[in-house]
């Protein structure tokens, strides 16, 4: 069975929140499915949905647009060319950062839950 997430729960996951208001800020994600074609939730009762491959489309384009500093434009043609072609040996392409960044992130989030279960 496919796991599905709601829009909230991906702004979340993201850290795509309001500074002042502390709330998710879904409108970024609504804005990003109207530019990228890989971004298509699933809708169910007016509520938007994401599968596992869609949430890793979008952490992409995160990280492209927020940490890389790209374009809406660069990425589109980025993603175009296909990413996952890109440099599979080049340990400063921006696929091995994403990769990077993935994994940090990853190790960040065990040590935290490590840290919980000593206290």
């Amino acid at each position: 069975m496919v796991k599905l997430i709601n829009i909230t729960e991906l702004t979340t996951l993201l850290n795509l929140i309001n500074s002042k208001t502390r709330k998710p800020s879904n409108y970024i994600l609504r804005y990003w499915e109207k530019e990228f074609k890989q971004i298509k939730p699933t809708i169910i009762k007016n509520r938007r949905y994401y599968s596992e491959k869609q949430v890793n489309n979008i952490k992409l384009i995160k990280f492209l647009l927020k940490d890389k500093g790209m374009t809406v434009n660069g990425v589109k043609n980025l993603l175009k060319s296909n990413i996952n072609s890109l440099d599979d040996y080049n340990s400063y392409s921006l696929k091995a950062d994403y990769l990077k960044k993935n994994i940090k992130d990853k190790t960040k989030n065990i040590l935290e839950k490590i840290n919980k279960l000593k206290k």
